[in-house]
């Protein structure tokens, strides 16, 4: 601060004469009201604490500011009182000479203390008849309010605004230190960011704003002079009030004329601006997540909220950190990208009406930042009103009964990204992913071969009296969509498909427990207390026979941060809402950066994003995807290279799909968050299924995007270690059968038979034929003779659709 000198003698007779007629002018004094509510939680309490011997100023509560990605888009504001410090150069000539004539004239001239005006009202206030005047001048009223906001008890800050003679003698003190080490600009700048206007603006920024709606540069003379009017009663002087608008006009007109009698304005432009008819707005800032720029994105403002609330960075608290929030003065350049917001509020809203008690429910996140890109869903965020209740009844019968409402349309939980009670929904299929990943870090490739029969008798123990259950035993028996048998499958094929008895027999070669693990590093949090038992320990996880079929609970944020971290080549990022975070001085926090690791290698993430190309519509890089895709028109919609999977639970209670780019991950699910075990059937790829919403958010978000391929993945993890098969043409199906197995393969007769010119009953050859994975299920296809043709050697079989609209399984012990 540049220190200002003054004359010892000058300021040693100010506090002198000051100490002398403190006491005097005290009780008299006219002090401008104190803007107590976003103080009032000081002061509360009633013992005293001293204050400190050097007046030391905190910096008053600041408002923060929220935006979407662009750093424009405005998204929140948060604050517990509505200001925002700005320079004196941004405020208008006519402001700063306003506030002047309304409350210290000689402010320019004075050291702090105004001892003509001290004397002034010593003399006046012994007239009995005479109006009582003060003496406080500009810089003894800031420092009354930076003691305030300094204060760190409760008592301080009553005492700070107490009628006593030490309350103004300390005043005066402070205000002397005050004009010396501080230029007298820098001090009306800091009374006017310091100072309340009433109806919840607090410094000149916000009065600015709340009242007529633009920046303190662009004040008028009519203006500035209504606003500095009202400082020293804002509530009286409240001008959006019918009592109190005359009352603030006449105040107005008043420091009008002060300013011409401090020759701050002509006679002439104070005439006008008498004239000129003021529209005063009064409308107060919106704070919060239910007051959002747009009322559909309270949800992603929700997730801000709590994730903040998380950081230790702000606080050891939720208290502390919250205060910080909103009274830190951040500017918070937060994750939320505006068009692919509004894609998805609309696709979810397309799919589902907000007074539909199913939720559909779409999450957006950026593979390799974990930056959250849009949450959505068919919901209002709003708490709903007790009184005048708009919520429908309960869709649980016995809550229902019981006279409760359900959580829609309004509803203030967090459906998408978890917490506060919500541990997720089933994903079904999904989860298949996981498998596979588990699969190819054990060096399992992608083209290895299974025969996948109707029902898989696994080594699964479950209850025997559970419908998944081996008849007669307690062995875990999965079985496909429509009870039909797979056939013969590689990882690309069966995840196109979603073929169950391809997926419970890998996990069990794998190992569960190495599955789970892979769920883990990619963000599945197992939230519900059945998912945590299973998941606490290796033992556990081992007999967890269905969790491929994706019977654990999860959200649609953490579904699409786990393939995001596939199509980020398999570095994982923590979810975050945030881009850039700037405290009041511009000064960049490092909290906003992403946090990354490495917890799936390159190779094995671009084999899994490979397979999961089928089930979308596009193709591997070897293009054996099969004939059955689940989700088939998301490459056609979306117009770009895309991987994902689609899932549906037992008796579609819950139905999901995962869709990305490599600019985007976007998962939906779709399922009644009051009542899991709902009796309605939530529906796939229907137009009011989930799949639209997940396609149509990522068709909008791609809008001119750049479309970048996957990389494909290496040979050795797609192939295996290639050998080559027998050739077993003609010969009797046990030679066969023996060479083949010999060779190191599984071995496996067809029912059906194909004409050749082997003699029937004899081999006709064999699918694949050639070469095939080491271990790979090899067909030997019978010969039914009677012809000269060539038998068909490769290929796979038409399969059945595992997740397919009216796919049953993915319950506990289904599939």
């Amino acid at each position: 601060m540049r220190k200002r000198d003054h004359n010892v003698l000058t300021n040693t007779a100010s506090l002198l004469i000051c100490g002398l007629l403190a006491g005097v002018v005290v009780a008299a004094a006219a002090f401008p009201a104190v803007a107590m509510s976003g103080l009032a939680a000081k002061a509360g309490a009633e013992t005293f604490g001293a204050l400190p011997k050097e007046l030391t100023v905190a910096r008053a509560p600041q408002i923060t500011y929220l935006l979407a990605s662009d750093g424009k888009t405005p998204l929140a504001t948060m604050y517990d009182e509505n200001r925002r410090d700005v320079k004196l150069a941004d405020v208008s000539p006519y402001m700063q000479k306003a506030i002047i004539a309304a409350e210290d004239h000689d402010f320019y001239k004075h050291n702090g203390v105004d001892l003509n005006g001290v004397a002034r009202a010593f003399v006046n206030n012994q007239n009995e008849g005479a109006g009582r005047q003060g003496a406080s001048t500009l810089t003894m009223q800031y420092v009354r309010l930076a003691i305030a906001y300094s204060a760190t008890h409760p008592a301080d800050v009553v005492a700070a605004t107490e009628d006593t003679s030490a309350r103004k003698l300390r005043e005066m003190r402070y205000a002397i230190q005050i004009d010396k080490e501080l230029s007298k600009d820098e001090i009306l700048e800091r009374y006017l960011n310091i100072a309340s206007f009433g109806n919840g603006a607090y410094g000149i920024y916000a009065a600015s704003q709340v009242y007529f709606g633009k920046s303190p540069k662009n004040l008028k003379i009519e203006e500035a002079a209504l606003l500095a009017g009202m400082v020293k009663a804002p509530t009286t002087n409240d001008p959006t009030t019918k009592s109190g608008k005359p009352l603030a006009l006449d105040r107005r007109n008043y420091v009008i004329d002060n300013m011409v009698d401090i020759k701050a304005i002509t006679q002439q432009e104070a005439d006008a601006a008498k004239a000129t008819k003021l529209e005063v707005k009064g409308k107060r800032a919106p704070n919060g997540c239910v007051a959002t720029n747009v009322k559909e994105w309270g949800f992603f403002c929700d997730y801000f909220y709590r994730w903040w609330l998380q950081q230790e960075t702000f606080g050891s608290t939720s208290y502390d950190r919250e205060r910080r929030l909103k009274s830190g003065g951040y500017t918070i350049v937060t994750s939320l990208d505006a068009q692919a917001q509004r894609g998805a509020d609309k696709a979810v809203r397309k799919a589902k009406s907000v007074n539909s008690k199913e939720a559909a429910m779409v999450a957006v996140v950026e593979p390799g930042s974990g930056r959250v890109r849009a949450l959505a869903v068919n919901r209002v965020f709003k708490l709903d009103d007790p009184d005048h209740p708009q919520n429908k009844p309960h869709s649980d019968p016995k809550q229902r009964n019981n006279g409760k409402r359900g959580n829609y349309p309004n509803t203030v939980n967090p459906l998408l990204t978890g917490g506060d009670g919500i541990t997720g929904y089933q994903a079904g299929s999904t989860f298949k992913i996981f498998t596979i990943v588990a699969a190819l870090e054990k060096g399992i490739p992608l083209s290895y071969t299974i025969n996948a029969p109707q029902t898989f008798k696994s080594e699964y123990i479950i209850d025997s009296r559970s419908p998944a259950a081996c008849p007669g035993t307690h062995f875990y028996c999965p079985k496909n969509s429509g009870g039909k048998a797979g056939g013969v499958q590689n990882m690309w094929s069966a995840f196109a498909a979603s073929i169950n008895t391809y997926f419970v027999p890998l996990q069990q070669q794998v190992g569960a427990e190495n599955v789970v693990d892979v769920a883990k590093r990619l963000g599945i949090q197992f939230r519900a207390s059945n998912d945590a038992d299973f998941a606490s320990t290796k033992d556990n996880a081992h007999q967890w026979g269905a969790f491929t079929l994706g019977v654990s609970s999860t959200t649609p944020l953490e579904l699409a941060n786990a393939y995001a971290t596939l199509a980020a080549d398999g570095k994982y990022c923590e979810p975050i809402p945030v881009q850039e975070i700037r405290d009041p001085d511009g000064k960049k926090l490092d909290i906003a950066n992403p946090r990354c690791e490495k917890r799936v290698s390159t190779e094995v993430a671009r084999a899994a994003v490979d397979a999961a190309r089928c089930p979308v519509g596009d193709n591997s890089r070897t293009s054996k995807c099969g004939g059955s895709r689940t989700a088939r028109n998301v490459k056609s919609i979306v117009d770009a290279p895309v991987a994902g999977k689609s899932g549906t639970t037992d008796s579609e209670k819950t139905s999901a799909l995962v869709a990305m780019t490599k600019q985007y991950a976007v998962a939906g699910i779709m399922a009644d968050p009051d009542w899991p075990q709902t009796n309605v059937k939530m529906g796939h790829d229907v137009p009011n299924g989930i799949n639209p919403p997940v396609y149509e958010t990522l068709r909008d978000a791609m809008k001119g995007k750049p479309r970048v391929n996957f990389e494909p993945p290496g040979q050795k993890i797609s192939e295996g270690d290639q050998r080559s098969i027998p050739d077993v043409k003609c010969q009797s199906v046990d030679t066969a059968r023996s060479r083949i197995e010999g060779a190191g393969f599984d071995a496996i007769v067809s029912d059906v038979k194909v004409t050749s010119s082997c003699p029937a009953g004899s081999v006709a050859g064999t699918s694949p034929s050639g070469r095939t994975i080491k271990g790979g299920v090899v067909t030997i296809q019978v010969s039914s003779g009677g012809g000269g043709g060539t038998p068909p050697t490769s290929g796979t079989p038409p399969t059945p659709g595992g997740d397919q609209p009216g796919r049953r399984g993915g319950g506990r012990t289904g599939g």
